[in-house]
């Protein structure tokens, strides 16, 4: 089975890839990445479709720079030389290391869009309390669908005047 182009970049997908990313070991370039998406997912996406998506790019820069500190911090003969067991908690520990400082990225992008939104927000002249709101509760017990109701039809002889 081949590869085939992928279907449209959901939010799955997005998790996934930067999934892929976060525990991403050697070097990383966008062509090794597509070709372990292809693997990993049997979908093939162009540099273009992936760097659309800011947190697949941010994910992305955030682990190049991760690796190449990690590459200029140890030389290969300073690589320690460890059991098994630990060295599959050093790559965790380095997988989570990556995955937080992404997560506060994106953090801090979502308060920057947050602070937007208030300003918006405050400009309509929209309030805290009203902001706050709680939404409405749901009976999903008793919830039924509600009958569509046609739109009325265009009356030609208004349409024409």
């Amino acid at each position: 089975m081949g590869t085939q182009r992928g279907q449209n970049i959901n939010d799955n997908i997005i998790k996934e890839i930067v999934g892929i990313l976060d525990g991403w070991s050697g070097k990383l370039t966008w062509e090794k990445l597509i070709e372990s998406i292809g693997k990993r997912l049997g979908s093939t996406y162009t540099r273009q479709a992936l760097h659309q998506h800011e947190r697949i790019l941010l994910a992305f820069q955030l682990r190049k720079a991760t690796l190449s500190e990690k590459t200029n911090r140890l030389s290969p003969a300073a690589q320690p030389r460890s059991e098994e067991e630990v060295a599959m908690l050093i790559g965790r520990n380095e997988r989570l290391q990556t995955e937080n400082a992404r997560l506060k990225a994106e953090n801090t992008l979502l308060l920057e869009q947050f602070v937007v939104w208030a300003y918006n927000a405050h400009t309509r002249g929209l309030t805290e309390e009203f902001l706050s709101r709680s939404l409405p509760a749901i009976d999903r017990d008793n919830t039924r669908a509600e009958p569509k109701q046609q739109a009325p039809k265009a009356n030609k002889h208004r349409a024409a005047k």
